[in-house]
């Protein structure tokens, strides 16, 4: 496999195993590194597509402009989708979430290939949070929702729903049975800590799904964006104890007196490039609210607090 990610193209398929093949999308971002992975499972005649990517950031092979998303229609990811399946046909379209950078090329893959849209829930909810990428997608509509431990299979392989609510409450990954690899979506990612923005997002679910990763003996993880993940419970172990810092940070902070949360983001991520900062305020209202309901911060009008 090319070393990453120089050699990591919009629209090329890259092997990562017997069964695992990766096609990326052409929405690069600070949030979503790359672009969308959308992956491919199966050698045979029967393939799985996890997260099929975002429909309006298209990209037209072979036209350079493109690879600077000149070309809106959506259509191009699709396209190399089905170039990457060839002969072969997608039995499954699996969403991680329905973010909109990774679930709206659903519906178009469907149309085109008949194959049903399995997998996480639908969600609309109204999202304040920074991220041009994060809005949900309103036109997901699954065939069939997997709860978590449900197994769907095709030809050569099985595919595992493990619901990872978080960084969105009808967030799941999936593990394919027959290798050990874990399709992780945003839940966990090697580049980058997972955005957890409320409403929907929620720290102590993000932190218990964590938790039950930990546990389980998964051999790689292959993300919706950035590198695999080839020492997965170190990683989950290191994300974990990365959270609990930012906690101890957040109450360090308030010991000083009442904070807004723009200040604690200033103090918490010193360096951090200004595109970001509007995420990391989310995930520091995450925790407050977090330590809120246990009853360990208070809000008061702009401003966080210790609880009395």
């Amino acid at each position: 496999m090319s070393d990453w990610p120089d050699s990591i193209h919009a629209g090329e398929t890259e092997q990562h195993e017997p069964l695992v093949r990766r096609v990326l999308a052409p929405n690069p971002s600070p949030y979503t590194f790359t672009g969308t992975q959308t992956w491919l499972v199966g050698s045979g005649n029967e393939i799985a597509v996890i997260d099929p990517g975002p429909a309006g950031s298209g990209l037209s092979i072979g036209d350079p402009k493109d690879m600077n998303g000149a070309d809106m229609n959506g259509r191009g990811h699709v396209e190399a989708i089905l170039r990457a399946v060839g002969d072969a046909r997608i039995t499954a379209i699996l969403c991680t979430h329905t973010h909109r950078d990774h679930s709206p090329a659903a519906a178009p893959l469907k149309a085109l290939t008949g194959a049903p849209i399995i997998g996480c829930a639908p969600l609309s909810i109204a999202d304040d949070g920074p991220r041009a990428d994060s809005a949900f997608d309103p036109d997901y509509s699954p065939d069939r929702i997997l709860t978590d431990g449900e197994r769907i299979s095709g030809e050569g392989w099985t595919i595992e729903a493990v619901a990872t609510p978080g960084h969105t409450s009808n967030h799941l990954c999936y593990a394919l049975v027959e290798s050990g690899a874990l399709f992780t979506g945003d839940h966990v990612m090697k580049w980058s800590t997972s955005v957890v923005s409320p409403p929907d997002g929620d720290m102590a679910a993000y932190m218990e799904s964590l938790q039950k990763l930990y546990v389980r003996e998964d051999r790689v993880y292959y993300p919706a964006h950035g590198p695999a993940v080839e020492n997965p419970r170190q990683l989950v172990r290191g994300m974990i104890g990365h959270r609990r810092m930012r906690e101890r940070q957040i109450l360090g902070l308030l010991e000083q007196g009442p904070q807004a949360i723009p200040d604690m983001v200033t103090e918490m991520y010193k360096g951090l490039d200004h595109r970001l900062k509007g995420a990391a305020g989310r995930s520091v209202l995450a925790h407050l609210v977090d330590l809120e309901k246990q009853g360990r911060v208070a809000l008061d009008g702009e401003a966080w607090q210790l609880a009395a």
